[in-house]
């Protein structure tokens, strides 16, 4: 019996077929010395997503003594930078990158690769797409206890890359306000996680007090059935940008250990008798 030759398209889907597999096998190669790969997330913008990453990383680094990594996964609007206030740059040797470090934090952002920070970076989803994946297998972060992905809002291209792309993603932190559309929009972010097969870790309200309200993040959490992570009030605290606000408060630093404290117990929950 003879094997027909392929055509042009079977050998063009084959080929692409054993690209998919070597990319992912560098992926699990790049992430296999990281415990735990968590995603911050949101279903709009404004919501304090960036915010609440930085200050989640900070806080596990310099209080739970942990080996942290953050990576921006926005490239349209990369601000970890200066939210972490990072001075180095990453290296790369050619082939790999390394991320440059903060308040005892790893950090790699497109927003080091910008010429100039107010540039808008003017990309379709394609070319988004190449700059995560080669992120994501090029970068060297070696051993991390946490690695916090900061991921852009909505539901478009990047968080997509992620979703399908990150080897072993433990899941999401969904960051809301207390507001109805937030929370509606929040409703959302959670059912395309869901939809894609994800793990939803739980959720935690921002902005919380008198001027927003309150209780609202709580709530779905509880329709849901998911945990609530944390609560952060909207604070003057948060005015001094001269360090990631959880080194600078007393007040923040409570909240974010809670958060730290809750996300542990989600991530390794205590066995039952």
């Amino acid at each position: 019996m003879t094997t027909r030759p392929l055509t042009p398209q079977e050998r063009a889907r084959l080929e692409a077929m054993k690209r998919q597999f070597e990319q992912r096998k560098r992926m699990a190669q790049a992430f296999q010395a990281i415990r735990h790969k968590v995603a911050v997330y949101s279903g709009k913008g404004g919501v304090g997503k960036t915010t609440v990453a930085v200050n989640l990383a900070v806080a596990l680094a310099n209080f739970f003594n942990k080996r942290v990594g953050i990576l921006d996964a926005d490239i349209d609007c990369p601000n970890v930078v200066r939210a972490m206030k990072v001075e180095e740059k990453p290296t790369y040797d050619g082939t790999h990158f390394f991320p440059a470090e903060k308040w005892k934090v790893k950090v790699l952002s497109m927003g080091f690769f910008q010429q100039k920070e107010d540039e808008a970076i003017i990309w379709r989803g394609p070319m988004i797409h190449n700059a995560l994946t080669q992120f994501l297998e090029m970068t060297q972060w070696g051993e991390l206890d946490y690695l916090v992905v900061d991921l852009p809002p909505g539901t478009s291209d990047a968080p997509l890359t992620i979703m399908q792309t990150l080897p072993s993603l433990d899941g999401f932190i969904i960051v809301t306000t207390p507001q109805e559309l937030a929370i509606v929009d929040a409703l959302r972010s959670i059912n395309m996680v869901r939809r894609l097969n994800q793990t939803v870790l739980g959720i935690v309200e921002n902005f919380s007090g008198e001027v927003f309200g309150s209780g609202g993040g709580e709530e779905l959490a509880k329709q849901l059935g998911l945990p609530f992570l944390g609560r952060f009030a909207l604070r003057p605290d948060y005015r001094d940008t001269s360090k990631p606000t959880v080194l600078l408060s007393e007040a923040v630093r409570q909240e974010y250990e809670a958060l730290v404290r809750n996300l542990q117990s989600v991530l390794a929950p205590t066995p039952t008798s």
